[in-house]
């Protein structure tokens, strides 16, 4: 028995990530450093602005600066939720070994959050409804606000309340395993928890807050008008 359990311990690959007992599926350290990952990641993000704004102001040539943004965020946001997101999803029994990039990106960030590592039941189930779902839409989106289109509005609500409300689970699951269960997924490195757990989801409260907003003023709005010249219309037929 003691030969077996010795056995057991020499094929448990030993890895950085928290709770140190957890077991991570044929895990294999990164190759590529941090800076890498990370320039990597941003000049992807920088390519993906790039060629949105040609094609958004060729369809567009006078769109409004604050229209062009949400463009931006929309068709990043469907790619990280399609490509990157779906990547996850199809690849998360195997994560621990993957050495392509989204592999090794998905790996450097899960030092924050290691149920990415795990196929944690709530982390795959959210982030495939993200990839399914918030993807295609966010692109449909984008489409919409460059082609000018009404619908804009209701299906940029329903995918910013889906982001937020997503966002708002993945935060408060994490919490409740740490202060109700004392599991932490993250490393003790401050970087880790304030760099990639909270800055880089962040932005998928803040934005989908305001745009949440907006929608549903310019919705407030568009429902005003129409009241008040269904009410010009009523008067004129009494006079």
């Amino acid at each position: 028995m003691e030969a077996i359990a010795n056995i057991t311990r020499l094929e448990t690959p030993v890895h950085p990530y928290y709770p140190l007992e957890i077991q991570i599926v044929g895990y294999v350290a990164n190759q590529l450093s941090v800076p890498h990952l990370l320039v990597s990641f941003a000049a992807g993000c920088a390519a993906i602005f790039s060629i949105t704004t040609v094609i958004v102001t060729k369809i567009r040539p006078h769109l409004p600066r604050s229209e062009l943004l949400t463009v931006l965020w929309f068709v990043l946001s469907g790619c990280i939720h399609l490509f990157f997101e779906g990547y996850y999803v199809l690849n998360h029994t195997r994560m621990g070994g993957q050495m392509d990039l989204f592999g090794q990106l998905w790996k450097e960030y899960s030092l924050s959050d290691s149920r990415y590592l795990t196929s944690d039941p709530f982390v795959l189930c959210m982030e495939t409804i993200t990839a399914a779902a918030w993807g295609p839409l966010s692109f449909l989106v984008a489409a919409l606000i460059t082609t000018e289109s009404p619908l804009r509005y209701p299906l940029q609500a329903i995918v910013s309340l889906g982001q937020l409300y997503g966002d708002v689970l993945y935060y408060t699951t994490s919490m409740f395993d740490h202060f109700h269960k004392g599991l932490s997924y993250c490393r003790p490195e401050s970087y880790y928890f304030w760099g990639y757990y909270f800055f880089m989801n962040t932005f998928w409260i803040i934005i989908p807050l305001v745009l949440l907003y907006n929608s549903v003023t310019a919705t407030a709005r568009a429902f005003k008008i129409a009241e008040q010249t269904a009410g010009k219309t009523r008067q004129k037929k009494l006079n």
